[in-house]
């Protein structure tokens, strides 16, 4: 029976509502498949998971969610900076060693002075090294006839093989600075000032003048090296001259050195000419003066003058800080006869700056190493050469011009005198 007219209209316009809100339904589906999803507020980022069945209960303590990722926001790293450096002791150069450097000169058709064969067996011990510095015991010129002890003055090629090794801090101040007289003087800042522009000279002043602090810089890092000297073999500064050294006894002086490189300077190195000579033992002046140097600002102190090793200790300064004393590192070349002027310490140190992102400055002197070396020379002072001591043989030993030389007898003088901490093997 067919079914009436206004039941089929209804029919219709109900199929079609129905229609119109599945189509409705299908569309906002749609539209929320394809809206973007917040992340889980556990995991920021990645590929999705796929779906698994629920875990069974455990009575384990479930696991820790995992750290967040640390934001941007975190404070930077400190920037550290570490130069290296290595100090040697007095370049004491008797007329032996300049006079085979001339007669070297000679035999290879030169004229001048080739000081290679003294040095070359010790060049690796700078060629790491940023920062190399040394007691110039003598006075360097081109223009003075070379001389010896009492009163010594070295040809200018000698200070030119000490920068070629890699030196580029020369101290002056020494008890043989006045050695010439005002015309040294002249004569040895000419030389220095005829050298590149990229070492450090100190220990002269002008006269008249605020003494300068020379300054180096190495990788960003700033350094002050200072020289002082406790005599001057009972010479007064010369009349007339032009430059003069400052005696550690006018403290005034050196502590307004030491106070304007602290302001200036990230490290201070102090060359500090004093002691007794030819003995191990420090005196109660050194370790005095050693207290005041390191309270006025001293970061790393040099001691030189006894022509032999004595120890490698540190003070507290006033403000906390620890500072290394090394008082005396021995001869660095000489022809001295006894076997305990023969050998010195190269010392090794890492000078170490850190820079806080707060703009907070840390700094410190470590890693110190005495690096033994020897001087050698066969009969007759032939042939004087300088050896690291770990490369200085038995062979050599006996062959020594001093005779009775043995490595267990050096080893018996380093020892004795420098603490094991310290004391590297070369």
């Amino acid at each position: 029976m067919a079914k009436p007219a206004h039941r089929r209209k209804r029919s219709r316009r109900l199929r079609s509502a129905l229609l119109c809100t599945a189509a409705a339904l299908v569309c906002a589906a749609a539209v929320f498949l394809f809206l973007p999803r917040p992340a889980s507020p556990a995991v920021q980022a990645g590929p999705a998971s796929p779906v698994s069945a629920p875990e069974e209960s455990s009575s384990l303590p479930a696991e820790p969610k995992s750290a967040a990722a640390p934001s941007s926001s975190a404070a930077p790293d400190p920037v550290v900076t570490a130069v290296q450096g290595a100090a040697a002791g007095d370049n004491l150069l008797h007329d032996g060693l300049y006079l085979q450097a001339a007669r070297r000169a000679q035999r290879e058709g030169s004229s001048g002075y080739d000081f290679t064969a003294l040095y070359e067996h010790v060049f690796p011990l700078f060629s790491g090294s940023d920062l190399n510095l040394i007691n110039a015991e003598t006075l360097f010129s081109d223009e003075l006839e070379p001389s010896a002890y009492p009163r010594f003055c070295s040809p200018g090629d000698a200070g030119r093989a000490l920068y070629d090794m890699g030196f580029n801090v020369f101290f002056l101040a020494n008890n043989h600075i006045y050695d010439k007289g005002a015309e040294g003087l002249a004569s040895t800042m000419r030389f220095w000032d005829s050298m590149p522009q990229d070492i450090a000279v100190s220990g002269l002043s002008p006269a008249g003048e605020e003494a300068p602090v020379p300054m180096l810089e190495k990788d960003g890092v700033r350094f002050a090296c200072l020289a002082f000297t406790e005599m001057t073999n009972g010479l007064p500064t010369p009349s007339g001259a032009a430059y003069h050294v400052t005696l550690l006894s006018d403290e005034d002086k050196v502590r307004d050195q030491i106070e304007r490189a602290r302001r200036q300077a990230d490290f201070v190195i102090v060359s500090a000419h004093w002691g007794t000579e030819n003995t191990h033992t420090v005196s109660q002046s050194q370790r005095a003066w050693a207290q005041k140097l390191a309270d006025w600002g001293a970061d790393l102190i040099l001691g030189t003058h006894p022509h032999v090793v004595q120890p490698i200790e540190t003070v507290t300064s006033a403000d906390g800080r620890t500072v290394p004393v090394a008082y005396s590192l021995g001869n660095f070349v000489s022809a001295q006869i006894p076997l305990d002027n023969l050998v010195g310490i190269v010392l090794r140190f890492t000078a170490e700056k850190t820079e806080w992102p707060d703009g907070r400055t840390e700094t410190e002197i470590r890693d110190l190493a005495a690096v033994p070396v020897v001087m050698h020379y066969d009969a007759n002072f032939a042939n004087l050469r300088l050896y690291p001591f770990s490369s200085y043989t038995e062979e050599l030993a006996a062959s020594h011009g001093t005779g009775g030389v043995t490595l267990a007898a050096i080893e018996s003088i380093l020892k004795e005198n420098i603490a094991p901490e310290y004391l590297a093997p070369g």
